[in-house]
């Protein structure tokens, strides 16, 4: 999936002389986090986001520091920290190192920068201008569209298959070991596990398969060393029920 297949085009954004309170109240009425903010001439030049607005002086918040820390700061960098928590102006109080994508651009390549740069939202840009953007809620949107409906019905025999072939795709899952049984769209798993960390891995896999309403676990953790085994969590419970 490609940038532009998630992306949102619509972008609300501002001009770098505009003030915070016009901002703010920009943002609040369209109910975003961060908006994009250009130059005359309309070239992205910086965002402004929540997180620029939390040190303000009009809410007490600005930073504070032992003066011994002050003094090793020095008063240039004391001096760029009162004019962000006081300026009414957004060319002040933005972050000016803007992290972009593209449209062609694969999703995989955009959430990458999102979770390196630890940001929320990336401007989409063509020729240095903004086409859209995309957000930690735009991916979910895709995702949403991507996972298996709840609802979609499909046959026993078509769903033991489809299961049993995902696990062949799989250098982790030791299928000749594992049994699998479908009845009325529950999974059963039966058989052996050499590693515990395969078990949630095999419940996941089965989990994310369309059509699977419920999966029963009664796989066997196996050491391969002292032969000592160990029940699955669902069958040690009724073990000890039963008992």
């Amino acid at each position: 999936m490609q940038v532009r297949d998630a992306m949102t085009t619509r972008v609300v954004g501002v001009q770098s002389d505009a003030t915070i309170a016009q901002a703010v109240d920009l943002m609040l009425r369209s109910r975003i986090s961060g908006i994009p903010v250009y130059d005359s001439g309309k070239a992205l030049i910086g965002i402004l986001s929540e997180g620029d607005l939390l040190r303000r002086a009009e809410l007490g918040t600005e930073k504070r520091r032992p003066r011994w820390i002050e003094f090793l700061r020095g008063p240039g960098r004391l001096a760029d920290d009162y004019v962000h928590a006081h300026s009414r102006k957004v060319e002040d109080v933005m972050t000016p190192q803007v992290v972009t994508t593209t449209e062609t651009a694969s999703l995989i390549e955009a959430v990458d920068l999102m979770q390196q740069h630890n940001i929320k939202r990336l401007p989409v840009t063509f020729n240095g201008r903004v086409v859209g953007i995309i957000t930690r809620a735009d991916v979910l949107r895709a995702l949403a569209k991507l996972l298996p409906a709840a609802d979609k019905k499909i046959s026993d025999e078509d769903l033991r298959t489809a299961v049993v072939a995902r696990l062949n795709e799989q250098n982790w899952a030791r299928v000749a070991s594992v049994s699998v049984n479908v009845s009325d769209g529950v999974v059963e798993f039966r058989g052996s596990i050499m590693d515990e960390r395969q078990r949630p891995a095999i419940l996941v896999l089965a989990e994310n398969v369309p059509g699977v309403k419920a999966i029963h676990d009664h796989l066997i953790w196996v050491e391969p060393n002292s032969g000592a085994f160990l029940l699955s969590p669902e069958d040690d419970k009724a073990e000890k029920t039963a008992a």
